[in-house]
């Protein structure tokens, strides 16, 4: 189990227009009734891969000089440049994304958003080999009572609907009242507003809302959990196994490591 971490500032959250990940420059990403072929690939926009992401969720995506950035999007940016590709992002919500409906609607290639692989994912989603180990984690104010997630029962817990951080409170602490908001960034408002207690969520997420000391982490929960990038069930054998070329020769050649190293540390 991975235990690198990094602290980073929480992104501003942004609108739902997409924004090119590659130069300085914005690009809106095809809609499905456009399609494009590259080596084969039959892609939504010619000439890019386009990646569907629920921004902010840093350090995998979030916004910073008007470029998305992160860790999923610096690893997306790569493999599009490996594929020959321009990079498009497409902002949408992070429910239609595990689901499928997204990519099902045609409105991306691939997503890229902290997906956690899951048997019930693989059912509706094709993924790339796995790409990060992630923690769960409590989140709480400084000053809080609550050192771990038995002392949650009774208390008002904040999720993101749809994830698997959810999935665990429910199995995990069947009596805290659990609040299930849209993102992170509605999640930490409501703790910062005292309408929660604690967020139970992804660790780096978590770690990246402790840097002005006023929350800290109650505690760190393994469950073995492995992100993917996600692409369709059906039809997308030849994207999978371009993005899992892609994969490997970053780890390969250690742009991965340097990647990882730039938003995770010791």
């Amino acid at each position: 189990m991975l235990s690198k971490n990094h602290a980073l500032l929480a992104a501003l959250a942004v609108g739902t227009l997409a924004l090119s990940a590659c130069g300085g420059g914005s690009d809106d990403a095809g809609s499905g009734s456009a399609s494009g072929e590259a080596g084969g690939l039959s892609l939504v926009s010619e000439g890019s891969l386009t990646v569907c992401s629920d921004i902010p969720y840093p350090p995998f995506e979030y916004e910073e000089n008007g470029e998305y950035t992160g860790f999923d999007m610096d690893l997306m940016r790569e493999i599009a440049t490996g594929m020959g590709l321009e990079l498009a992002v497409q902002d949408v919500g992070f429910d239609g994304l595990q689901s499928g409906a997204v990519l099902g609607a045609g409105q991306c290639d691939i997503g890229a958003s902290a997906v956690t692989i899951t048997e019930e994912r693989q059912a509706n989603l094709a993924f790339s080999d796995p790409y990060y180990d992630s923690l769960q984690s409590v989140l709480v104010p400084a000053d809080s009572d609550i050192a771990s997630i038995e002392d949650l029962a009774g208390k008002k817990v904040g999720v993101q609907q749809g994830t698997t951080g959810a999935l665990y409170a429910e199995q995990n602490a069947p009596e805290a009242e659990l609040v299930q908001y849209p993102s992170d960034a509605e999640m930490y408002a409501a703790i910062q507003a005292g309408n929660v207690d604690a967020l139970l969520q992804d660790l780096p997420v978590n770690l990246g809302h402790t840097e002005d000391g006023a929350f800290t982490i109650a505690e760190e929960l393994p469950t073995d959990e492995q992100y993917g990038f996600i692409m369709s069930k059906e039809g997308s054998e030849e994207l999978v196994t371009a993005v899992n070329e892609q994969l490997t020769a970053l780890r390969d050649d250690g742009t991965y490591q340097d990647i990882y190293d730039t938003y995770f540390s010791e």
